[in-house]
């Protein structure tokens, strides 16, 4: 419920769309990026950091479970903007179309 909190408290300088996944997922923007350390929405650095740091905290190598839970959430998160962002450029597409 905390997560949530935070991650609503956060969304409030998103965009609307942006700031719903942030609420449905439980992570910001923000703290995906941080987590899988990009900078930009970049998807194939968002595949690499994540193959990477999910297979370092994989429990049977020595790893941590709910680090490993972060990593995924992070990624769904930035695959998340990536969909909206992905959205909004076609919207845009079409509109100067018409």
């Amino acid at each position: 419920a905390a997560s949530r909190a935070a991650a609503d408290a956060r969304g409030r300088s998103e965009r609307p769309q942006s700031a719903a996944a942030s609420r449905i997922i439980g992570i910001s923007l923000q703290e995906a990026q941080q987590i899988l350390n990009v900078s930009n929405l970049n998807a194939e650095e968002i595949q690499k950091n994540y193959d990477h740091l999910f297979k370092v905290n994989d429990k049977s190598v020595g790893g941590s479970f709910y680090l490993q839970s972060k990593v995924v959430r992070a990624k769904e998160r930035l695959d998340e903007e990536l969909r909206i962002q992905a959205k909004d450029e076609k919207e845009k597409g079409w509109k100067a179309e018409t």
